[in-house]
């Protein structure tokens, strides 16, 4: 585990969803149409604000941090920030989401407030778990906190499986001496770190690598499979999107981001978890200079993200290690940005009703 490999998942994954949230639901075609490349942030004013993959990325940092390698302290932690979320009526919550978010304010705790869902929820609170817990002697403990985030909010065991993979991946980038020893890493390990995949994992994740290998697109994966409205929000459409575009482009993480986007879909989850893999090996000197310019969100701020590695990583570290301050989030300033990123979104909506198609 390193500082760096967090702060470099988090901003990752914010870079991967503020960026993909503008395509959102889009069809590959009419996401071209309306935004042409290259690159670059078009959500309000040329600047980047981020959704509920980065938020919830965050708040599992912040429980991290909270909780150190103590996975009940990491459970509650984890819960309550997701109660006071949802109480912020973020925009666009998933529905299985929603349901445990009411199980948890109904006195579920949080081994029993999740529902029978293969979402990606799970998959986005991944990537920064797996940056924390990259080290193989960490593997267990790896499992044990994907396993935990995962069943706060979704019981269907594609979900575990789909987010164990994720924060696999993760690790092995974030371990990695050079980005294209990741993925080879990464496949190695996958059988016996999560043994226990569904059968329908292996031909998906096999189209996956083999696609990689002849450098096809992430989207012409998607047209592959039939899914020609892009890349939903099932687990197993993303997280196999999502290895394919990381074995695709490891160390380049604009490519990267801009393939997975191309293909449509639900653009903003699954090119935030590719962000959280491929940030976890990142140097923070090596991210666009240009896209963190134009980052621009609060709370969910790079300063944040920032200090939630150092304090996830001073809590991992030995106990005799000062903890500095970890950051608190202000629940009711986070409801009125809402509503303005809500003012936004709308706008987004209605922009899409005209030309150009």
């Amino acid at each position: 585990m390193s500082e760096q490999a967090i702060i470099g998942s988090l901003l990752g994954t914010a870079l991967g969803d503020s960026l993909g949230l503008p395509f959102e639901n889009l069809s590959p075609g009419r996401g071209a149409t309306l935004f042409p490349q290259p690159l670059r942030h078009h959500f309000f004013l040329g600047k980047g604000m981020v959704s509920d993959d980065t938020e919830h990325a965050t708040m599992t940092a912040l429980a991290l941090a909270k909780s150190g390698d103590d996975v009940a302290g990491f459970a509650r932690h984890l819960a309550w920030s997701l109660r006071f979320w949802v109480l912020c009526i973020p925009a666009g919550i998933g529905w299985a989401t929603l349901r445990s978010m009411v199980k948890l304010w109904l006195g579920c705790g949080p081994s029993t407030s999740g529902v029978f869902s293969a979402g990606n929820g799970p998959a986005m609170r991944s990537p920064v778990i797996g940056a924390v817990f990259s080290d193989e002697k960490d593997a267990a403990k790896r499992r044990e906190f994907v396993r935990t985030s995962t069943r706060i909010t979704h019981t269907d065991p594609r979900a575990e499986q789909g987010a164990q993979i994720a924060a696999l991946a993760a690790a092995c980038a974030a371990r990695a001496a050079r980005p294209e020893e990741g993925p080879r890493t990464f496949r190695e390990l996958l059988s016996a770190a999560v043994p226990d995949l569904a059968p329908e994992w292996a031909p998906l994740l096999d189209a996956a690598f083999r696609s990689a290998a002849t450098g096809a697109s992430t989207s012409a994966v998607a047209a592959a499979q039939g899914w020609k409205a892009g890349i939903s929000g099932f687990i197993l459409h993303t997280i196999p999107a999502v290895i394919h575009a990381w074995y695709r482009s490891p160390g380049d993480l604009r490519s990267a981001l801009s393939d997975i986007i191309a293909a449509g879909g639900d653009t903003d989850t699954t090119a935030a978890i590719l962000g959280g893999i491929i940030g976890a090996g990142m140097r923070l000197e090596a991210f666009p200079s240009d896209l963190l310019a134009s980052f621009r969100d609060w709370p969910w701020s790079v300063s944040l993200f920032q200090h939630c590695g150092t304090a996830v990583a001073a809590a991992m570290a030995p106990h005799d290690t000062a903890i500095p301050e970890i950051p608190a989030i202000i629940w009711p300033l986070v409801l009125l940005r809402n509503v303005a990123f809500a003012a936004i979104v709308l706008a987004h909506v209605f922009r899409r009703l005209f030309p150009p198609y």
